[in-house]
């Protein structure tokens, strides 16, 4: 199947199910504004723009938001922080120069390196963090029961996209666009509750908290974050910047680092409180009220990190393509720089040394 076929296919099937059709994949007209975003003058010193999504694999995010780590660290500079609910769209956002530094999961990115979008990952956020969940009255129990069902995803081409196809495989399931019997559809994860409750959907694959959340209603649980892929050591969330405005900032770069480093060590060294600031932020920007036990459920499936595993990157990236979501990989050499993390972490007197410093960014 052709990427034009599964794009169309999944347009008339969203449009069937009378949700917002999301974007889909990167379009040419895009990838032609991610040219033009590499010839315009870069954003001034003044101004740098942050976006992220409402969800616990962004949560580093979240605490440098609530807690005011930004504006602390990114000194003489205006921050702009701008929510989302898929990869698709936060990708979209930056080929068109519309951003500076997103937090996204591995698939848009590395969709988006690979057909030249002007891109780098300055840092992990966090890994696993995503479970499958069944609605309650679905008579869905195991992988081979969605056969036949409606499963949710973010959004079409993001990293849960790819990863359920990739579960569908080794259980003998293809979707629709595959020639399968498997309906793949894109919900905002803040929504699937709504859509449960109104069966339009069966199942849904989910990063987190809405997993422990949608658990709490009582709906299954039929593949915790260490079933997805890789037992749970795989990034779900990583730090990307405009390779433009890095060179242009690499100030506020260094700033925004040590915000996120401090976020992430409160979310691996103070769960408590990092918990109080991620439920505030969460009611603020997705207008939910997380349950304290669902949340630290949830927290408890995530791990919060600043470190990458390239080489689980690059395992995704074939997942990306046998998912006929790319043809190619980029130059992973190129897309994953981590030598201002790993240069700000030794310098800071406080810090132990690399391999020492792990347990503070958040590796075991």
């Amino acid at each position: 199947m052709t990427h034009r076929t599964r794009k169309s296919l999944a347009v008339l099937i969203l449009t069937s199910l009378s949700w917002s059709p999301a974007p889909l994949v990167l379009s040419q007209t895009l990838l032609s504004q991610s040219a033009l975003a590499q010839s315009v003058t870069p954003p001034t010193a003044s101004t740098v723009r942050i976006g992220f999504f409402p969800n616990l694999t962004h949560a580093p995010a979240l605490v440098a938001y609530e807690k005011g780590y930004y504006d602390t660290q990114i000194k003489g500079v205006k921050v702009e922080t701008k929510e989302f609910t898929s990869g698709t769209t936060l990708n979209e956002a930056f080929a068109a120069g519309a951003l500076d530094i997103g937090f996204i999961g591995p698939g848009p990115v590395i969709n988006g390196a690979a057909k030249g979008m002007p891109v780098q990952i300055i840092a992990g956020s966090a890994n696993a963090g995503a479970v499958l969940v069944a609605r309650k009255d679905s008579g869905v129990r195991t992988l081979a029961d969605l056969a036949g069902k409606n499963v949710a995803i973010p959004a079409l081409a993001n990293t849960q996209d790819v990863l359920l196809r990739n579960m569908l495989s080794g259980a003998g399931l293809k979707s629709q666009s595959d020639n399968g019997d498997v309906t793949i559809v894109s919900v905002a994860p803040a929504d699937v509750g709504s859509a449960f409750l109104n069966k339009q959907i069966d199942a849904a694959l989910v990063p987190e908290p809405w997993g422990a959340v949608l658990e709490a209603q009582g709906h299954k649980v039929i593949a915790d974050e260490k079933s997805i892929w890789r037992g749970g050591n795989y990034p779900a969330a990583v730090v990307i910047v405009n390779t433009k405005f890095a060179q242009a900032n690499p100030e506020i770069v260094k700033g925004f680092l040590k915000a996120h480093l401090q976020a992430v060590a409160l979310l691996n060294k103070s769960p408590a409180a990092a918990q109080v600031a991620v439920s505030s932020a969460l009611l603020k920007l997705a207008n939910q009220k997380i349950d304290p036990r669902a949340l630290q459920r949830a927290m408890q499936r995530t791990k919060f990190t600043a470190d990458v595993d390239t080489e689980a990157l690059k395992e995704y990236g074939q997942l990306n393509i046998n998912a006929g979501y790319s043809r190619k990989l980029p130059d992973f050499d190129k897309l994953v720089n981590l030598t201002m993390l790993y240069s700000l972490m030794e310098t800071q007197s406080k810090l132990p040394k690399p391999g020492a410093s792990r347990t503070l960014m958040g590796i075991k």
